[in-house]
């Protein structure tokens, strides 16, 4: 089966949606033709000038990165910096670069539950869930749609709370109307008054969607004119937000601890915070910088918080209170093109799938 480029990212806006990243993020295609054919794909953490060369090499029109090689807006295409260059050289190699950053760090089953996964976490759930991300949609319909209505919603992906789906609140009473001489109605006639037994049903669903939500409400609805309302809610959805935190099968001392830590990352140093003498059971983690992440991580009750790119003067406010490891960016993140691939494999079957062998970490160690 042929797959375009559209297709490959459809899916992956499906795994992490774009609405997901932050504001400052640039997680999209960056360069590439969406309808161009796949002939290949490589995963990675960074797109530069080597991962560029190395897909080129291998046959592959489709660069799957961690981070975005434009953050900013370009203003000239010349090769005066690293950034350039690795644009200029995709796009005369027809090389797709898509990204998908901070909304792959926000989902549940993303960035950092691959490092919980190599480090052994059970029990594990997000640090610090989202607000303002959810919806709430009430709309009334006549008894006999009800299931017809409630299906098409949950088809759509409204209902889902947690490990729980197709939830909803139902209530019942009338609705009333009077169509007009231009009204077709599905119930009642023209300019007489109609009392209709009715069900009012609540619904949750994600803000970005919205559209299709109503599209879906719409098609399944039997009235001519389809009465609902939202409300954006204030509620945390767990199953999206920054950073995790989860738990060893058995406690670790420390030392223990950091030398597990060490080996399943594949770790040349770690940068910690003194000792504070107590076992290590629950840990709180975060890909990339996550030191904003610090108060969630005490108040979650982990003696341990994994991150990177901690200031000096950040260190202090462990405080005695949790052991703070800055384990590297590159170093915390790296597992991420194991984990698109996975994604991907699920999906595209007969897509030559790699991930990239060049070392892109700037930072080096003696």
């Amino acid at each position: 089966m042929v797959y375009t480029i559209r297709e490959v990212v459809s899916f992956l806006d499906s795994i992490a949606p774009p609405a997901y990243q932050e504001s400052y993020d640039n997680a999209q295609l960056i360069t590439g033709d969406p309808s161009a054919r796949v002939n290949g794909i490589l995963c990675s953490l960074d797109a530069t000038e080597a991962v560029v060369d190395e897909a080129i090499s291998l046959g592959c029109n489709l660069i799957v990165a961690h981070h975005p090689i434009v953050f900013k807006g370009l203003k000239s295409f010349t090769g005066k910096n690293y950034v350039e260059r690795t644009i200029v050289k995709a796009i005369k190699n027809d090389i797709a670069i898509f990204a998908i950053h901070t909304n792959l760090d926000h989902v549940a089953h993303g960035v950092n539950k691959k490092i919980a996964d190599k480090i052994g976490l059970t029990k594990t759930k997000i640090l610090s869930p989202k607000k303002g991300i959810l919806n709430k949609l009430s709309t009334f319909v006549p008894s006999a749609a009800m299931e017809q209505v409630m299906t098409a919603l949950f088809d759509a992906g409204a209902g889902k709370i947690g490990e729980y789906s197709g939830c909803s609140f139902i209530s019942k009473g009338s609705g009333t109307f009077i169509p007009s001489e231009n009204a077709n109605p599905t119930i009642g006639r023209k300019n007489n008054p109609e009392k209709v037994p009715e069900i009012k049903i609540e619904v949750m669903f994600p803000s970005h969607l919205e559209r299709q939500i109503i599209t879906a409400l719409k098609k399944a609805h039997p009235y001519e004119e389809v009465a609902y309302y939202i409300h954006q809610l204030e509620n945390e959805n767990q199953e999206v937000g920054a950073g995790m935190v989860g738990e060893l099968s058995n406690a670790l001392d420390e030392k223990d601890f950091l030398a597990h830590l060490k080996s399943r990352m594949n770790l040349q140093v770690i940068k910690h915070t003194s000792l504070i003498n107590k076992p290590i059971k629950k840990v709180a983690i975060c890909g990339g910088s996550g030191i904003f992440l610090l108060n969630a991580a005490k108040k979650s009750g982990a003696e341990i918080f994994i991150t990177s790119d901690v200031k000096y003067h950040e260190f202090f406010d462990a405080d005695n209170q949790i052991v703070i490891c800055d384990i590297g960016h590159y170093e915390s993140e790296i597992f991420t093109k194991e984990l698109l691939l996975e994604l991907l494999s699920q999906k595209f079957t007969n897509i030559a799938l790699y991930f990239t062998k060049i070392v892109t970490n700037p930072i080096t160690y003696l």
